[in-house]
């Protein structure tokens, strides 16, 4: 069909047709700002919807491709395309950034244009990072997205809020310039190699690039991603950010910046640079382990909530870059499967937080406590998210969790081991902080009188917890999805190995297609 064509491109740049709208609305119309900002959010994640509906699941090929020559001169296209990897991370890059317009209507009552401009501005530049397939392009759509994100903690965000912006920009920025340099080393390899000038990510790397090169860009490419991530020790941008961010900006950073990070080890990192991963496959381990048990740790005496799920990120992400460098198809499926859970759940937690703080104007646990009383909707939906933060059988953190572990398992028991204190621990400061908001006397009188949820909160948690449950419960749509193009990473990163005959790597076959495909539609 003609829309498979152009479905990427139309999901891409709707919202910016949406941005560029709201700049012509009067300044005085803010109902109209903020229908406008959720239309347009709503309609790209309804009309991202079409894609898990075309997609094909038994292969590993690009979907959806679209190919434009740009800068022809020096091999610049625009040229995206989606696949099993990026599938899910795009749905959730549109599902959460309509719940973030929804979750800001209340709240942001000043430059209420400027806010909703660079909230749909923010989700083109992440729909582009996830299906770019030309380095320039990505790079272009990476550093787009600083911009908005800047400016929404920067305006619209807490006390510290311009410390929070800058060291955010500057921390990401400087990762981005090592990256650029390391794109710019494969471009003149293959062109030195082969007289084409191309960012093409796929011919950029045909002639296999030497292991002294892949080591240097490597690591040019590591300290970007693993910045973005955060890794321990290039976290400390991220709990500034987060607790002074507004509520939908920590609900976008925790659900959709962070996943590109994780994203990058697994879309150019394992499969461009092959040699150089395995090298370093022990500096990842090492680091994951740190970040879960340290993460861990420390939201465990934090007294402010949103600075403890900000940590508690640092602890969750660390679990999903241990199952990617298992480099095995049980951790990597369990690891695109947990950016997705990381991302609902836990930006599930910050709206939690954000619905608290707008009826009390504070997030410390010690102003809180016997909320269930008052506010037993509030306390069922917030007990549902923590339970499925902490891995709770039934919901969907206990699915990419577990494939974590058995994935590390299978390489070396001792992350295995880590993994799970690194669960133990989530689980401690999670139901803690539960027993303390929401349990025991009220202490302040300023709770007695607290109301519970409205229909439009409702509205941003219901989806997330529907969600949960349908990962938990069967999530073998997921999984199928992925399955074809986590095996081609793998057969990339062991080839090397594979040649020297040494043990292959466990495969997950896809399950068969659900029906025979029509003629013109791909089989579901």
């Amino acid at each position: 069909m003609q829309l498979d064509s152009w479905i990427l491109t139309l999901i891409t740049f709707l919202p910016t047709v949406g941005a560029v709208l709201i700049l012509l609305v009067p300044s005085g119309r803010l109902g109209a700002m903020r229908g406008l900002a959720l239309a347009f959010s709503t309609a790209t994640f309804v009309l991202s919807l079409w894609i898990p509906w075309r997609f094909n699941m038994v292969t590993a090929d690009m979907q959806f491709v679209q190919q434009l020559p740009w800068i022809p001169t020096i091999g610049v296209s625009y040229y995206v395309g989606l696949d099993g990897i990026s599938l899910w991370l795009v749905l959730l890059t549109t599902l959460l950034s309509a719940i973030s317009v929804l979750a800001s209507w209340g709240p942001i009552t000043e430059r209420v244009k400027e806010y909703m401009v660079f909230m749909l501005l923010l989700e083109t530049g992440m729909l582009g990072v996830f299906l770019a397939l030309d380095f320039f392009l990505f790079y272009v759509f990476w550093e787009v997205m600083l911009v908005p994100m800047y400016f929404l903690i920067g305006v619209w965000g807490g006390a510290r809020k311009l410390y929070a912006a800058i060291k955010f920009f500057l921390f990401t920025l400087f990762g981005s310039v090592l990256m650029l340099l390391g794109i710019l080393a494969i471009y003149s390899y293959h062109h030195a190699q082969t007289g084409e000038y191309t960012f093409n990510i796929f011919r950029m790397v045909e002639p296999g690039l030497p292991p002294n090169l892949q080591w240097w860009v490597w690591l040019s490419f590591f300290i970007a991603f693993a910045i973005k991530v955060p890794m321990f020790p290039f976290h400390t941008w991220l709990p500034d950010a987060h607790v002074e961010a507004p509520t939908a900006g920590s609900v976008i950073l925790a659900g959709v910046l962070l996943k590109m990070g994780t994203y990058g080890f697994l879309r150019f990192s394992l499969p461009m640079l092959p040699d150089a991963s395995r090298e370093f496959v022990w500096l990842i381990v090492v680091l994951s382990v740190i970040a879960i048990i340290y993460g861990a740790m420390v939201s465990m005496v934090q007294p402010d909530m949103k600075k403890l799920i900000a940590y508690s990120s640092v602890s969750h992400m660390g679990f999903v870059t241990l199952g990617i460098f298992a480099l095995n198809a049980q951790g990597i499926q369990g690891s695109i499967l947990q950016m997705v859970n990381h991302g609902l759940s836990t930006g599930a937690l910050f709206l939690i937080v954000g619905l608290i703080y707008d009826r009390r104007h504070t997030r410390m646990i010690a102003d809180l406590g016997g909320l269930s009383s008052v506010m037993p909707v509030y306390a069922t939906c917030f007990a549902i998210i923590m339970l499925s933060s902490m891995g709770l059988p039934g919901l969907n953190g206990f699915v990419g969790e577990i494939l974590i572990l058995l994935g590390a398992f299978r390489v070396d028991w001792r992350w295995a081991a880590a993994g799970a204190i690194g669960i133990v621990l989530g689980a401690a400061y999670l139901l803690w902080l539960y027993q303390r908001t929401m349990f025991g006397p009220i202490t302040h009188p300023e709770n007695r009188t607290l109301t519970d949820l409205d229909g439009r909160e409702l509205a941003t948690l219901v989806p997330i917890i529907v969600l949960c449950f349908w990962i938990g419960l069967y999530p073998m749509p997921f999984l199928n999805a992925m399955a074809p193009s986590v095996n081609k990473v793998l057969q990339k990163v062991n080839a090397k190995t594979l040649r020297a005959e040494a043990p292959a790597p466990v495969l997950l076959p896809a399950l068969p297609a659900a029906r025979p495909a029509e003629e013109g539609k791909p089989a579901r």
